[in-house]
């Protein structure tokens, strides 16, 4: 198999598709699969890609694979000029489907694949994606990269906190996104922090620091207008901190029936309602690793692996 992804982890940004790293680190430890990886990290724009794809022309000109898998519909795009291909899975990840001239580009990326594959199934269905909606018959695969419950776990909020230099004593709430991102709602999660309560937030943050901001807080706010998945709530889960979340992405699914936690419209009096315990208590914690443990990284890879053996043959 070969991967394609602008979405992995480099030096200049650690924070970049640690999920796509996790599902390749699992498709390899199942044993069975050869997988190979191409990742690249463009400046920004769509002009970087033809140039990817030139290089990607010559890098595996004669070289030849079961599956050539690739991450984003640009990308997607990209791993057409790789030749060798005996079947063309690409997973779309939800921006690329929604947003301006990457959209109509996706879903021509699409159209030549042989499975298009979504990270939930609410996007596979969305009549905005524009792959599984009304009136359409293609069969579109949902596979997501899930987490890797190794790195995600509990860790005292104490021991969290003095890693990070935070007060021990002072009540935080973690904000798990980049504030740039005007979708993530930084806004929404500002009116929830009042007085006495610090907003804490990681951007380009190593995955492997990613635990203790989650185990430093008071509680995870998910304050999104909309996810392709959401990796998040399950992160939170993962750690065992609270977490409250619109009721996008995967967040309904995961966080159904398990006390301490929120999915809900963003509304603010009840969202200050459901995090005031978490906020009086010393170290507020939820049973949720059994539910994030459904979603595991490795889990998942076996999800990955069988549409690759259903592709072959």
């Amino acid at each position: 198999m070969l991967v394609v992804t602008n979405m992995y982890p480099t030096p200049r940004r650690p924070a970049l598709g640690p999920f796509v790293r996790d599902q390749v680190d699992a498709l390899r430890e199942l044993g069975d699969l050869e997988v190979e990886l191409h990742s690249f990290d463009p400046p920004g724009g769509i002009r970087p890609y033809l140039s990817e794809a030139l290089a990607l022309a010559r890098r595996y000109r004669g070289s030849s694979y079961d599956v050539v898998h690739s991450h984003y519909g640009l990308t997607g795009f990209c791993a057409l000029a790789v030749r060798g291909a005996g079947a063309r899975a690409v997973t779309f990840h939800g921006d690329d489907l929604r947003l301006g001239k990457v959209a109509p580009i996706s879903r021509l990326v699409a159209r030549l694949s042989d499975l298009p594959a979504t990270v939930s199934a609410g996007l596979a269905r969305s009549e905005a994606a524009g792959l599984g909606g009304p009136g359409t018959r293609r069969r579109v695969a949902v596979l997501p990269c899930g987490i890797d419950l190794d790195r995600l776990k509990p860790i005292p909020r104490a021991e969290a906190r003095r890693e990070l230099g935070l007060d021990p004593d002072r009540r935080y709430l973690l904000f798990p996104a980049d504030p740039s991102r005007p979708e993530k709602r930084m806004d929404r999660a500002r009116q929830l922090a009042g007085d006495g309560v610090e907003l804490i937030h990681y951007d380009n943050t190593p995955p492997e620091r990613v635990p203790l901001y989650i185990n430093a807080a008071n509680a995870v706010v998910v304050t999104s207008e909309r996810e392709g998945f959401g990796l998040a709530p399950l992160e939170a889960l993962a750690c065992g901190v609270p977490v409250l979340a619109t009721d996008v992405g995967i967040a309904p699914l995961v966080l159904a029936g398990i006390e301490g936690t929120l999915c809900a419209p963003f509304e603010p009096e009840r969202w200050r309602g459901a995090l005031a315990p978490h906020l009086e208590d010393a170290d507020p914690r939820v049973e949720g690793r059994a539910r994030a443990a459904m979603f595991g990284s490795r889990r998942m890879a076996e999800r990955v692996a069988c549409a690759y053996r259903d592709l072959v043959g």
